[in-house]
């Protein structure tokens, strides 16, 4: 594959199409993202409902976004540059990226990347919003896997400053360029990691949560308190337990469950983290975890 294409699209600003797959908290964000920077945005789900679900998330985050002044434009104004598919064959040839953003499901994953890969052109470059799963292997399920990469969001995608790019090793180093302009052109700031389990943000982001929760269970200190001790004393802008609620206590123990099996027992999950999730208080999307959530 050649990548000049992708890099020469980078230097002019965002891909003039871009493929979202997934239209949930995450992928409705990423849409967003590149819709209010101009790009014309392609949403798969899986059926028509679930696809105008997720463009309900859109716009109801684009609304969110003009009450606070963040964008100028009603949400309309950016919705007509939205379109949405049922399946990744009909994502247009012509895209200039792909990102899935899927639950974290290898099987899944590898799933739509390649029925993606089959619809798009050689140029276009695959990329996966995975906070975990390895890259490598994602990349290995391609014919092509010199145009993949991970590229790891942050939620909410809209507000968040950082962009995590995963390179697996056969990733080619013109794609890393091409995404590290894309990302300065959504606003927000790259780090580029090597793939390893749990990459930067995740193996470090896990580790503290876990010890937090650990610190729950064991009677040390309520889930406030210890929010505010890292919020106020360490400049943290959410404590590791508002963030757990965040993220979804039930996405938080499949990552440690995956940290743990790779890197051993100090990602083990705590039972308490088990038993709250068995229990359905995964955080903010069902109002209770470590903290009550009002309006959801």
């Amino acid at each position: 594959m050649t990548t000049s294409d992708a890099a020469g699209t980078a230097q002019q600003g965002l891909p003039a199409t871009v493929a979202v797959i997934g239209g949930g908290t995450m992928g409705a964000g990423i849409v967003q993202q590149f819709l209010t920077c101009g790009s014309r945005v392609v949403l798969v789900e899986a059926t028509g409902e679930a696809a105008e679900a997720g463009r309900a998330r859109v716009a109801a985050g684009l609304a969110k976004a003009r009450e606070r002044g963040k964008v100028e434009a009603d949400p309309g104004h950016y919705l007509e540059r939205l379109g949405t598919v049922t399946t990744p064959a009909e994502i247009p040839a012509d895209a200039g990226l792909v990102v899935e953003a899927v639950p974290e499901k290898p099987e899944l994953k590898i799933a739509v990347l390649t029925a993606a890969e089959a619809a798009v052109g050689p140029d276009t470059v695959l990329a996966s919003n995975t906070s975990s799963l390895s890259v490598t292997e994602l990349a290995a399920a391609l014919k092509n896997p010199r145009r993949f990469l991970g590229t790891h969001f942050f939620n909410p995608v809209p507000a968040s400053k950082l962009v995590e790019l995963v390179t697996a090793p056969e990733t080619d180093p013109e794609v890393v360029a091409a995404a590290r302009g894309w990302v300065g052109a959504l606003g927000k700031t790259e780090v580029v990691v090597r793939d390893a389990p749990g990459f930067a943000t995740s193996r470090l982001g896990v580790a503290l949560g876990l010890e937090a929760i650990r610190m729950v269970e064991e009677g040390v200190a309520s889930p406030a308190d210890i929010d505010t001790a890292m919020e106020l004393g360490y400049r943290h802008p959410m404590g590791p337990l508002r963030l757990t609620d965040l993220v979804g206590l039930d996405v938080r123990l499949a990552i440690a469950e995956y940290l743990a099996a790779e890197l051993g027992e100090r990602f083990t999950p705590p039972e308490l983290l088990r038993r709250m999730v068995a229990e359905g208080r995964l955080g903010r999307k069902s109002g209770q975890g470590f903290h009550t959530w009002e309006g959801v």
